[in-house]
């Protein structure tokens, strides 16, 4: 007997395999339970998928120039402690056997890192893995963060437990009277980055927050918690802090030597003119007219020249003075307005470096 194929039969039948499939799925007989694990060719699959999808969109979506670095990792190595090694684990130290039992169970990086390359890294940092409980990175924009992250994992494979716990702060800060005092969950993540003396540790991606205004640092990290301000580094330490512990934290760092309402700026005479006087022709306001003594805004002269020179430039984005569909927030507003040839010396100028 032959049986003719036509296009109505074609039809039914592909009707028939996904009504099938449908019925499979309703009836729920199929055991999504992360216990029973995966057959061994889906997990094949799975995987070539995702590697094949990396190197592909990474190509197209990856800082091109080299991303390793020797410095600045120690807010990476802090935000890996507090968000990314009960999964993956750390020099020294197992990953949590809860965490383990998730399917897939999140790989050792320090065997994992050396099979991708630093553009392949900075995908999944930037973008995660659907089906996996790897997340995208929580800081909008902050590709500074996640260049970091990508240095500091690609470190991970030949980092001695004492360099891991050097960099994430674990090694200090977390006996002192002070920290007792808050209550050691709630200082000593911050001390792990911004140092038991607020000054950042010498990093400069870390500001300084030795002296800086209360109430600044308690609105900084309040916008960090709610979504207002894009980090992802600080929005996972700021979330689980009460109104109370910002407050206290706020008040701690505050009380630190470091910045100076007093302190005088020097430098370079152009960046002078932007500070007292602004560029009226460009509509640029002077800084002076609100930071400094008595004014609401954060203090700028003695803060870290890296620090400042990196927001101006996070808020100046692609450089367009005026466009609707950017941020139209006060700072957004200004930093586009600030020639780019003058970034680095207005931050020097007020960091108090002369050049």
């Amino acid at each position: 007997m032959t049986i003719r194929l036509t296009w109505k039969r074609a039809v039914a039948g592909l009707l028939g395999i996904v009504l099938a499939g449908l019925l499979f799925a309703w009836s729920g007989v199929f055991n999504i339970a992360a216990s029973s694990g995966h057959w061994a060719v889906t997990e094949w699959f799975l995987h070539w998928t995702m590697r094949n999808s990396v190197r592909t969109h990474s190509f197209f979506d990856s800082p091109k120039d080299p991303i390793a670095t020797d410095g600045g990792l120690v807010s990476a190595a802090g935000h890996f402690a507090a968000a990314c090694a009960s999964c993956h684990g750390a020099p020294g130290q197992r990953p949590s056997p809860v965490m383990q039992k998730a399917m897939p169970p999140a790989p050792d990086l320090a065997i994992n890192a050396r099979q991708w390359t630093d553009g392949q890294l900075f995908y999944i940092l930037r973008h995660g893995v659907k089906y996996s409980g790897m997340p995208a990175w929580a800081g909008a924009k902050r590709d500074g963060e996640i260049r970091r992250m990508v240095a500091f994992v690609r470190r991970l494979p030949d980092m001695t437990p004492a360099q891991y716990r050097a960099l994430s702060g674990q090694a200090q800060g977390a006996g002192t009277a002070d920290v007792r005092a808050l209550g050691s969950n709630v200082l000593a993540g911050c001390v792990a980055c911004h140092g038991t003396d607020g000054r950042g540790r010498g990093q400069p991606d870390i500001p300084i927050l030795g002296g800086q205004h209360p109430r600044y640092l308690e609105a900084a990290l309040a916008a960090y918690a709610d979504g207002r301000r894009a980090s992802a580094v600080m929005a996972n330490a700021a979330a689980i802090l009460t109104a109370d512990e910002r407050r206290e934290l706020a008040a701690h760092f505050a009380a630190l030597p470091g910045l100076r309402a007093d302190a005088v700026p020097r430098g370079d005479p152009r960046a002078r003119v932007i500070v007292e006087r602004g560029l009226p022709e460009r509509q640029l306001p002077a800084c002076a007219s609100c930071h400094g003594a008595g004014k609401p805004q954060p203090l700028l002269v003695g803060q870290r020249a890296t620090y400042i020179a990196t927001r101006l430039r996070y808020w100046k984005g692609d450089g367009k003075e005026i466009d609707a569909r950017l941020p139209q927030n006060v700072m957004p507003v200004i930093a586009r307005r600030i020639p780019e040839e003058l970034i680095d010396p207005l931050a020097r100028y007020l960091a108090g470096e002369a050049r």
